[in-house]
């Protein structure tokens, strides 16, 4: 592993040794994650675009005055939900903005209507829907959460998820994309990772990258990911996601991190995480995705075969087949897992509520793979 000291340093190293810092990374996922690199198969239900934080990055979040702007009803939940299943998807994930409720009073007025009057209690009883009524297992990516907001959706989702983006405080101050966005102070988003790894919760975080934050602050990141993990043992995976241009937003015209940024990223991570995280980066947002396998990436994240990215909606998903012959080609294999990852599921069994534990593990079971759960491997 990489100490801080020399992930810093790594930040300003150009040139070939980029491809031995790659190498280095490669090897430690060859050894630790084998020769395969791995996908969940996925639904996505925006559950609301309305969220109190107006990131400069965001063409997701709906302004309540927009005729864009809605709380998807349970019935439209089911709708998706059933239209993932008929497709083979194992995983449903929630994705919604943080707390509109407490910002303005129209998304207020809107949860009162479905009977509820917080997003959070709304999202509990959605999870607890799809996972009694459908196959699916639901996957939360709320943001920051309270520990009673943990306690309520914890019986009912399989993992949950919230990006860490970043622990820039600079990027708060006027003029920067978090500017006015309470839920992205790192101490909040922090506060909410070690929550999730005291009440043993099975989680996904990582970092936008290209927002603005220096090296220094991606690497005091990993670090702080790491740490919180080496006390707690619940990050299953770190996403390292790079920021895209999109028409209409406030970043509209900041460059994007070039793919020799993303590789470098890539590789330190690796190298700077525990190399049971998994880590992982999203296929649709570079067209030479496939180089980051030179990297040590081990899963390519959620794909949907039935809706968009609604997060970068001008990026698809690529073709699970066509995905699955190109990492063939590029000397690994392709293979499906759930939401949340094998080791909570045979070794780490008490991060999983008991009734979502036993449909995971038979989901596992259908897919196949019961030995990897019974086996000392990693995966």
């Amino acid at each position: 592993m990489l100490t801080a000291d020399q992930a810093r340093y790594l930040g300003e190293v150009q040139g070939s040794d980029l491809r031995d810092l790659m190498q280095q990374a490669a090897t430690v996922k060859l050894q630790y994650w084998g020769d395969t690199v791995t996908y969940s198969r996925k639904v996505f239900v925006p559950l609301t675009n309305m969220c109190r934080d107006t990131c400069t990055y965001c063409t997701f979040v709906k302004h309540p005055s927009s005729p864009e702007a809605n709380i998807m009803t349970p019935e439209q939940v089911m709708r998706t939900a059933r239209q993932g299943e008929k497709t083979g998807c194992k995983e449903l994930l929630f994705s919604l903005g943080e707390k509109p409720e407490l910002r303005y009073e129209q998304a207020k007025a809107a949860l009162a209507t479905l009977g509820y009057s917080s997003m959070v209690s709304y999202l509990a009883d959605a999870c607890e829907m799809v996972l009694q009524e459908t196959t699916l297992l639901p996957h939360v990516n709320a943001g920051t959460l309270s520990d009673e907001e943990i306690d309520q959706l914890r019986p009912y989702a399989a993992s949950m998820g919230m990006m860490l983006e970043t622990t820039s405080r600079r990027l708060m101050k006027e003029g920067q994309p978090h500017y006015g966005c309470p839920d992205k102070a790192p101490v909040q988003r922090l506060r909410t990772l070690e929550r999730a790894g005291q009440k043993k919760i099975p989680f996904t975080t990582g970092l936008l990258i290209g927002i603005g934050e220096t090296w220094e602050e991606r690497i005091e990141a990993l670090e702080a990911i790491n740490e919180s993990h080496a006390r707690h043992g619940h990050v299953q995976e770190v996403i390292i996601q790079n920021f895209q241009r999109k028409p209409g937003i406030g970043m509209e015209n900041h460059p994007e991190p070039t793919l020799d940024d993303m590789l470098r990223t890539l590789a330190v991570a690796r190298l700077i995480l525990s190399p049971e995280i998994s880590l992982q980066a999203p296929p649709n947002l570079s067209e030479r995705h496939m180089e980051y396998l030179s990297a040590g990436i081990n899963d390519w994240g959620g794909i949907s075969p039935v809706t968009i990215d609604f997060i970068n909606p001008q990026h698809r998903w690529p073709v699970i087949d066509e995905l699955a012959k190109s990492t063939l080609l590029a000397g690994q294999e392709l293979e499906e897992r759930l939401t949340v990852y094998p080791s909570y599921l045979r070794d780490k069994t008490d991060f999983v509520d008991p009734a979502v534990l036993s449909k995971s593990q038979g989901l596992w079971e259908q897919m196949g793979s019961s030995a990897s759960l019974q086996s000392g491997g990693s995966l």
